[in-house]
């Protein structure tokens, strides 16, 4: 019998390693922009086209290889920075990982130009499909460019895979963001199509922070600064103003390397505790700095999802250190000590302070946190009343008003008639609806009584309109009287060009104004105005967030979160006219009784099902 085992060629191993190393184009230009770090390089561009598709290329002025490493760089478990096993888990820099430019080169055409500084003239090659079509020597600057032409061009089912290059584009961003935001002292720059996306001058971390996040976080960032003989942490977060709906611009590094780890975010999130609603997630960009040693990197083929040796360490070092800066915040407003006429006349100043208001103020808890050691961080949580502005602010300001919205009948002849005639449910007009805790409505039926959740409801009703008018009849807009500009991030830029279209079909007018820059001319003409410019960053961030479930397209998605969005809330107080609406627009939906993402929007509670719990 013939033997059947054999070993693969190269070219088909290399494919296969590319299929854990190299998923998408960001894949790519992570692996890229690292080796481009770790070449010592102060500055870096990166310049796509075609969402990375067509190109992907990587300049940078680092030491550059010579003409033997240029070669071996390309080859299989090729890397300079392990030289024996320890050496895995003493890793400090970034592209370690001996596939990287093996699988690059077996996707995609790929040419390299390098020179070291000490060399007059440098090595270019060219590699198609794993094999080595041309390597002379050449002219070229000191350092390295890469360029990776039509990425999966010989595997046709990979390149089928991708989704739409606005997509793909936003993946590439943040890659981009990710490694920029590591390593504030070295330029990056990001061309897309021939247009500077991103600009980023060497800098420290905060400017760095703003360049990227945007320029509303310039005044709102908290330093945070810890230092231990384990682990050091360091960076900023957010002050609970600028928390959001949403997971938005959170960043975990450590050793410089960004990972997503939950138990982190967690021990963030519970070091805002009462300071932001449960339901809002902070801002923060933080980096650990600990022994290589104390954690493996190595779990996971991207290197996002790495193990500590010792997680509840981290984990309450963390919190620490973030309860600590939000406390230093919280306690050292800044004061203006110009004291005018005015204040010179007040009680406090002009009064002698007794001995009787001596004791009154030593014996206050308030007193008793400043001046006991150890408890300037303390918050008390039976005292919330110096945290209600913060809260304030996610209070919805401005959801639909469902009065100012006619009903589909008169509301007269809406008493007099039952309210709904599908699933067999009766509600009995000419009886008082009663709102429970602000968030439920009991109305009585023909067989019963059934509660309604307001805010659940309302987000069908509302999916139902914006779904009609996302597939074809296009809701009307209310032009703005004064226009409101909306500046954002290059990232959510990108995403909201790509939205345009259908944010138009369900009532927006939105126009770019260049430099991240758009103009709200118009909103759909059911919601209320005043508030543009924060539905609509709100509605990015959602968006961005949303389950990346395939079987959801763009459009679908937009719809679920314009719903979810500007559905009423619980806890919001509704009139009789409000509640009898809602009913009624409730019962006239496609599928009633469930949302979107199939939580029940309402419970019936049946005559005979109440008779047998009372014995009956």
């Amino acid at each position: 019998m013939n033997d059947i085992i054999q070993l693969l060629p190269d070219n088909i191993a290399n494919q296969i390693a590319a299929g854990e190393v190299i998923q998408r184009p960001a894949s790519a230009v992570k692996e890229l922009l690292e080796n481009a770090v770790d070449a010592g390089a102060t500055e870096i561009k990166l310049i796509v086209s075609d969402a990375g598709k067509a190109l992907i290329q990587v300049i940078d002025n680092g030491k550059g290889m010579s003409d033997t490493d240029a070669r071996m760089a390309f080859e299989r478990h090729a890397t300079s920075k392990i030289r024996q096993i320890e050496d895995l888990f003493r890793i400090k820099t970034m592209g370690f990982r001996g596939e990287a430019l093996a699988s690059v080169a077996a996707v995609a055409q790929v040419e390299m130009k390098t020179r070291r500084k000490d060399d007059e003239l440098g090595t270019y090659i060219e590699i198609e499909n794993s094999r080595v079509i041309k390597q002379e020597p050449c002219s070229s600057q000191v350092g390295t460019s890469i360029s990776m032409k039509n990425l999966f061009f010989n595997v046709p089912a990979r390149r089928n895979f991708l989704k739409s290059n606005a997509a793909e584009l936003r993946h590439i961003m943040d890659e981009f963001i990710r490694v920029s935001m590591a390593f504030p002292d070295i330029f990056f720059s990001l061309t897309s199509n021939g247009q500077e996306v991103f600009h980023l001058e060497p800098g420290t971390l905060k400017q760095r922070i703003v360049q990227i996040l945007g320029n509303n976080y310039n005044a709102k960032l908290v330093h945070v600064a810890e230092k231990t003989d384990y682990m050091n942490i360091y960076g900023f977060v957010g002050k609970p103003e600028t928390a959001r709906k949403t997971r938005g611009d959170q960043y975990f590094f450590v050793n410089s390397r960004f990972i997503k780890s939950a138990y982190l975010n967690h021990a963030v999130n519970t070091a805002f505790d009462e300071m932001i609603p449960k339901d809002s997630f902070p801002g923060y960009v933080l980096f650990i700095d600990l022994d290589p040693s104390q954690v493996d990197i190595n779990v996971h083929p991207t290197k996002q999802e790495i193990k500590f040796e010792d997680e509840k360490i981290i984990y309450a070092f963390v919190q620490a250190a973030v309860k600590h800066a939000l406390a230093q915040f919280s306690i050292a407003p800044s004061l203006d000590f110009t004291l005018n006429a005015d204040i010179q006349g007040l009680d406090a100043v002009s009064k002698p302070f007794t001995t009787d208001k001596k004791d009154a103020v030593a014996s206050s808890s308030l007193y008793q946190t400043f001046t006991q050691k150890n408890q300037a961080h303390f918050i008390e949580r039976e005292n919330k009343a110096e945290l209600k502005h913060w809260k304030s602010f996610f209070e919805p300001q401005h959801t639909e008003n469902i009065v100012d919205k006619p009903a589909e009948q008169p509301i007269q002849s809406l008493l007099h008639t039952p309210v709904a005639r599908l699933q067999n449910i009766h509600v009995l007009a000419d009886t008082t609806l009663l709102q429970l805790h602000n968030t439920y409505i009991i109305a009585s039926t023909n067989s019963g009584f059934i509660l309604v959740h307001q805010q659940l409801a309302h987000e069908r009703v509302l999916y139902d309109r914006y779904s009609t008018a996302a597939h074809g009849q296009q809701m009307a807009t209310q032009k703005s009287l004064f226009p409101v500009t909306l500046e954002l991030p290059a990232a959510d830029a990108a995403l909201l060009t790509d939205l345009l279209p259908d944010l138009s079909s369900i009532g927006y007018q939105v126009e770019p104004f260049g430099n991240h820059s758009f103009v709200i001319q118009g909103i759909p003409a059911d919601i209320t105005t005043g508030n543009e410019k924060h539905t609509i960053e709100l509605l990015i961030e959602q968006f961005k967030h949303f389950s990346s479930d395939i079987k959801f397209s763009k459009r679908e998605k937009l719809v679920r979160c314009m719903a979810r969005q500007q559905a009423i809330k619980a806890g919001q107080t509704l009139s009789q006219k409000e509640m009898l609406v809602l009913i009624e627009e409730l019962f006239t939906c496609s599928t009633p009784n469930v949302t979107p993402t199939g939580a029940p929007t309402y419970l019936e509670f049946k005559e005979d099902y109440l008779d047998r719990m009372f014995g009956k």
